[in-house]
C-alpha cells in the first residue's frame, strides 16, 4: 500500500545513518524529474582516521566517492541525497532489506523483507556465492527480467569479471551483439562502471522496436549518453569505433558465429558469446555418413544433435585460435538455470596459430565432412595473423 513520501524518506534517512547499515543504492528518476546524479551508493567503511560513510556517485560518465564523518557531515550528505528525485532506493541493514519505489503519483510503495541469513554448507557444498549484481538492484526495477534471467546474466558478468585484468584502466569500448530486451547491456553497463572504468557501449539488434524500448530505458535510468542502441545485423550494424569487448548471450544458431566472426574483424581484445541453439552442423551430420568408426555416434537422434553441439563449439573455438585468439569453452551458469549454460571466452594474443594446430582443424572437419558457418565467414585464418586493426 502507498505510504506518503515524507515519511518513507524518514524511515529511510534513520536506516542510511544508523549503525546497522550495510549497502543502499538510489537510482531511476521520478516522473518528470531528474537528479543531478544518475546512481548513489552508501556503505559503511572502516579507515584509518576512524568510522566513515563513503558515498560514491556518478553523473553516468565518471564515478565520484567521497568518505564523510559521522554526525553533521554524514547527516547532510545523506539529506541532500534524499533532497534527489530519484525513482528508487534499495537498502540493505544486517536486519532487513528495503526497497523503496516512487509512484508516478508521487507516494511511496515500501517493501521490506527479513535480511537473508547465510544458509549453512550441507554435503560438503559452499553456499551460493553472493550476486556480482544484486537481484535487487535497482535498475531491475527499469529494465525487468525474470529471476531465472537475472541469475544467467550474473553468471554472465561473473565470466567477464575472471577474463578482464584486474589492472584494466582507461575507456572501455563495449558491443552487445544480438542484445534482444537488453538485460545483459544495461547489468554489464553497471558493473563495469562500478569498477570504475569510463565505458562506451553499443546494444545492436535487428528489431527496430527493440532499438526504440531499449533507447527509453536508457534515457531513463540516466545513461543515454554512455550506453546507445542501434538496429541492425550483427553482421552489419554500424558500431564505430571498433569496441574493445564483445559480448553475445543466447544468440541463435548461427548468429553465435556471426557475433564471432565480427568481433574477429574487429580484432576485439575480449569476446564472450554464450551460444544457444545448434542446427547448422546437425542438419550436415544428418545429410551425411558418419565416418567410422563413428557412426554409433550419430545414428540416434537425441545424440547427433548433442554430439553437434561439441563438435559445433570445439570448431568455434579452433577457428577462433587460428585467427589470433586463446579460446575455451567453460560452463558459466548451472544447468538448473538454463541447458545453454556454455561460454566461449576468448582473449587476443600475439602468439600466431602453429601450422599443427590448422592442420588439426582442417583434419577434423575433412573427416566429418562439414563446413561451420564461422569457417565460411573468416576462412582458416592463415592470412589473418598480423593484419591492423580496423
Amino acid at each position: 500500500m502507498p505510504v506518503p513520501l515524507d515519511d518513507a524518506l524518514t524511515d529511510l534517512r534513520a536506516l542510511l545513518l544508523g549503525p546497522t547499515l550495510t549497502r543502499a543504492v538510489a537510482a531511476g528518476r521520478r516522473r518528470g524529474q531528474h537528479p543531478s546524479v544518475v546512481r548513489a551508493e552508501l556503505r559503511p567503511v572502516a579507515l584509518k582516521a576512524g568510522p566513515r560513510l563513503q558515498i560514491s556517485t556518478s553523473d553516468g560518465n565518471r564515478p565520484y566517492t567521497r568518505n564523510v564523518a559521522p554526525g553533521p557531515e554524514a547527516d547532510e550528505a545523506v539529506d541532500a541525497l534524499l533532497a534527489e528525485p530519484f525513482g528508487n532506493w534499495h537498502v540493505e541493514t544486517t536486519d532487513a532489506t528495503v526497497q523503496l519505489r516512487v509512484t508516478k503519483s508521487g507516494e511511496a510503495q515500501v517493501h521490506r523483507a527479513a535480511a537473508a541469513r547465510p544458509a549453512a554448507a550441507s554435503d560438503g557444498h559452499d553456499r551460493e556465492k553472493e550476486y556480482l549484481l544484486d537481484p535487487g538492484d535497482p535498475i531491475f526495477a527499469e529494465i525487468g527480467g525474470s529471476a531465472a534471467k537475472r541469475r544467467q546474466v550474473d553468471a554472465f558478468l561473473r565470466a567477464l569479471a575472471a577474463t578482464l585484468p584486474d589492472e584494466l584502466t582507461g575507456p572501455l569500448r563495449v558491443v552487445d551483439l544480438g542484445c534482444g530486451n537488453a538485460y545483459l547491456t544495461f547489468a554489464a553497463y553497471r558493473y563495469l562502471t562500478r569498477r570504475g572504468l569510463d565505458v562506451e557501449l553499443v546494444g545492436v539488434d535487428v528489431r527496430e522496436d527493440q532499438r526504440d524500448r531499449n533507447t527509453g530505458l536508457a534515457e531513463r535510468l540516466g545513461w543515454a549518453g554512455r550506453v546507445r542502441f542501434v538496429a541492425g545485423t550483427i553482421l552489419d550494424a554500424e558500431v564505430d569505433p571498433a569496441p574493445d569487448l564483445v559480448l553475445a548471450l543466447h544468440a541463435c544458431d548461427t548468429a553465435t558465429d556471426e557475433a564471432l566472426a565480427r568481433a574477429v574483424r574487429w580484432r576485439a581484445r575480449w569476446v564472450l558469446a554464450a551460444p544457444c541453439c545448434h542446427h547448422d552442423l546437425a542438419a550436415q551430420l544428418r545429410a551425411r555418413p558418419a565416418p567410422a568408426p563413428y557412426e554409433l555416434l550419430t545414428r540416434q537422434g537425441i545424440l547427433r544433435e548433442r554430439f553437434a553441439d561439441v563438435l559445433t563449439d570445439a570448431l568455434r573455438a579452433g577457428l577462433l585460435r587460428l585467427h589470433g585468439y586463446r579460446a575455451e569453452v567453460v560452463e558459466f551458469v548451472d544447468s538448473r538455470h538454463t541447458p545453454r549454460n556454455l561460454l566461449i571466452r576468448a582473449r587476443r594474443t600475439t602468439t600466431a596459430a602453429s601450422d599443427d594446430q590448422h592442420a588439426d582443424y582442417r583434419a577434423l572437419v575433412a573427416q566429418w565432412q562439414v563446413t561451420p558457418r564461422l569457417e565460411k565467414l573468416l576462412g582458416d585464418g592463415r592470412r589473418e595473423a598480423g593484419r591492423p586493426r580496423q
